[in-house]
């Protein structure tokens, strides 16, 4: 899939501009404290951004060089990456690994462990992985928390949307993993 990273921001804009809130994924991530994040999956960097206003490390790492471009124009003092979040190896952990935007999704079919696994490696001591995505296209909780459990992460809570609310099913969840 081939993405436009400015056209992509102009749609958050646009929803921002209407007064909406779309800071939901950062508000839910700095409820943990932490003091560093990698944003996996990053886009145009809309989440790592509101996250470094807010004093905190942040890096961000993406695969499609035109939304990176656009998180570099936007956002020039986080540190950016191309790279695939199945072979990601940063050589860091974090506090918080968040997934924002359906990022399992995205990647190749079959390729979900993998992407789990890259992520999951970054996760530091007491850490935690937050992501949320769409359940109605062939990746399920079931498979995403055993792809997390495979990695050492044991699902510390559910919820519906990014403002907590409860999940009772549906088509959406974000899911937040802790480090055993």
């Amino acid at each position: 899939m081939t993405w436009n990273g400015d056209a992509y921001q102009e749609r958050f804009d646009r929803i921002a501009a209407e007064g909406q809130d779309v800071h939901g994924e950062a508000a839910l991530v700095r409820s943990f404290a932490p003091a560093t994040v990698l944003d996996a999956g990053c886009g145009t960097g809309r989440v790592a951004a509101e996250l470094a206003r807010h004093g905190i490390a942040v890096v961000g790492v993406d695969i499609d060089e035109s939304m990176l471009a656009t998180a570099r124009r936007l956002a020039p003092g986080i540190p950016w990456y191309r790279c695939d979040l199945a072979e990601l190896d940063l050589g860091q952990s974090f506090d918080i690994v968040v997934m924002a935007g359906n990022v399992p999704l995205f990647t190749a079919p079959g390729t979900q462990p993998a992407l789990v696994a890259g992520v999951a490696g970054h996760v530091g001591p007491a850490g935690r992985l937050v992501a949320g995505f769409s359940l109605d296209r062939g990746y399920t909780l079931d498979d995403y928390d055993t792809h997390c459990r495979a990695t050492g992460l044991t699902l510390e809570a559910r919820y519906a949307t990014w403002s907590r609310d409860p999940y009772t099913g549906g088509e959406y969840a974000v899911s937040v993993h802790r480090k055993r």
